[in-house]
């Protein structure tokens, strides 16, 4: 173990280069393929199918064109990246790093500052010479309740409290984040930027909302369509905003009615409201379907197509990549690309996928 993982692993941050690019600049944010598959398509079973008929486009504040080549779009933002010590969770934040500091690399990568995986296992793993780590605490057993998702506000405090984090803002991202180009930053001095998800809607559940955003604190609408990740926000908030977001998330699993109606997105609405709770709205970069203005593709969903091109979400297709079929190991070398007629980010994705693991020592031993 070197002396930075060994540093991270007695509760110091390990830190990356001081060069970085990736993430989104003035076109994209985020690409979730069968969503957008879904939309462009047709729509279908699954997940995707309730944005069917949704503009996916949110038009780019006027303050942000106006500032595309300001000083303001480079000031440094550290990335944290939470994570489990399971194989699952290692291979993504794996190839997340890599892309991560190739991107960095490039010109136009000037915003992009420090690197920290926040291992929320409470014990170094066997990526600790290899990514820059901060081991933090899980909850006390038990208090989870199986959804391992809520350890990721209590990592936070827990890294927030005791780390030394330079620069003035961050990213908070998941291991399924794979930069495609050199992020700028987009949060607006004390305002975040993040990513709006056609999945998380309040307004839909205000009789559940206002159990955690009390009428008196305004509409249920000042709660974002958002998670905690993507988003770029001023340390200082994030610092204010991360205990909230921990105690809202406990009290939501906590609530048999809550945790039956928000299932496995229950940690984003909590963030959502403890960020309304605070006072803050979130800034909406616009995202795209093609890579000319993506920089960060999120392989959240299977990716099913017939060898024909067409795609058979919610059934396996002939062709398939999903990073569900890579619970115990990581994907193999060499994946087989998709065929002809397959959207562009699918194929890169997968070739991405594929650069970074013939780069990486012992990738087949899913260290």
């Amino acid at each position: 173990m070197n002396a930075a993982a060994r540093k991270a692993a007695g509760g110091a941050t390990a830190r990356a280069p001081a060069v970085v690019q990736a993430l989104v600049a003035a076109g994209a944010f985020l690409i979730s393929y069968n969503f957008f598959a879904m939309v462009f398509r047709g729509a279908g079973a699954g997940p995707a199918a309730g944005a069917a008929g949704r503009d996916p486009v949110v038009a780019m504040p006027a303050w942000m064109r106006a500032a595309a080549g300001d000083e303001v779009r480079r000031r440094p933002f550290h990335v944290a990246l939470t994570a489990t010590d399971a194989a699952y969770s290692r291979w993504q934040c794996r190839v997340m790093y890599y892309w991560y500091k190739r991107m960095q690399a490039r010109p136009g990568g000037e915003a992009m500052g420090g690197f920290t995986r926040v291992l929320h296992s409470g014990k170094p793993d066997g990526l600790m010479d290899e990514i820059p780590t901060f081991v933090v605490d899980p909850l006390p057993e038990g208090k989870d309740h199986g959804y391992v998702v809520l350890n990721r506000p209590w990592a936070f405090v827990q890294w927030l409290q005791k780390a030394k984090i330079e620069e003035e803002y961050i990213l908070m991202a998941e291991p399924d984040h794979v930069f495609v180009k050199p992020l700028p930053n987009l949060a607006h001095d004390n305002d975040p930027a993040a990513f709006p998800f056609f999945y998380i809607t309040p307004s839909e559940h205000e009789n559940i909302i206002r159990k955690y955003y009390p009428k008196e604190r305004g509409p249920v609408t000042n709660v974002d369509p958002i998670g905690n990740s993507p988003v770029i926000i001023k340390k200082t908030l994030l610092e204010k905003i991360a205990p909230i977001w921990m105690n809202v998330s406990i009290q939501m699993k906590e609530d048999k009615e809550t945790d039956k109606t928000f299932g496995w997105v229950l940690e984003m609405y909590a963030y959502a409201v403890a960020s309304a709770l605070h006072g803050k709205r979130n800034v909406q970069p616009p995202f795209d379907t093609r890579l000319g203005n993506t920089f960060i593709i999120h392989f959240t969903y299977g990716n099913d197509y017939s060898l024909k091109g067409e795609l058979t979400y919610g059934k396996i297709g002939e062709w398939r990549f999903d990073k569900r079929s890579f619970q115990d190991r990581p994907p193999p070398r060499n994946l087989t690309l998709p065929p002809p007629g397959v959207p562009e980010s699918v194929v890169t994705l997968v070739k991405m996928v594929n650069e970074a693991s013939a780069n990486l020592p012992r990738w087949d031993e899913g260290l």
